[in-house]
């Protein structure tokens, strides 16, 4: 990203109010937290049941309970998200791991889209797992990678 465009968002009223707030930026961060935990909770359990079907993980939640969940995660943590990166966003756009992070996000936003069009097709349940696996793998790496952004 450029660096005015970056310096913009950091010198934006929300931004401001982030940093300058003794609550708000706690309160933003934990509601990351729980938006991450309820995305991955809910597509943890998809992949887990698409990867091991005979086990009783989620059984008594089948995918379209889970998926609103998912998604709610997933537009709470883009918001949460965007507010935490703007405090420092001059910051987090240097940074290696977080640029790895959004890539891993959109990689697994892109296998999210890729599983659902290939559904019902006949070779749907051996690529349901490969979806599955890729998508434990990169929802893994972008926990990981944003544990690793916080500390930096």
């Amino acid at each position: 990203m450029p660096e005015g465009l970056l310096a913009a968002i950091e010198n934006a009223a929300p931004a401001a109010f982030l940093r300058a707030s003794f609550i708000a930026y706690p309160l933003v961060s934990a509601g990351h937290v729980l938006f991450i935990g309820m995305l991955l909770t809910a597509a943890g359990l998809i992949d887990l049941k698409l990867l091991f079907p005979r086990w009783s993980v989620g059984a008594r939640l089948d995918d379209a309970a889970l998926r609103p969940i998912a998604l709610l995660g997933a537009c709470g943590a883009v918001v949460t998200g965007l507010a935490l990166f703007s405090v420092k966003a001059s910051d987090y756009g240097e940074l290696g791991v977080f640029r790895l992070k959004m890539t891993l996000v959109a990689l697994a936003g892109a296998n999210f889209v890729l599983f659902v069009s290939f559904r019902g097709r006949p070779d749907a349940a051996r690529r349901g797992k490969f979806h599955a696996a890729a998508s434990l793998s990169l929802w893994l790496g972008v926990l990981v990678c944003g544990r690793f952004t916080g500390f930096f």
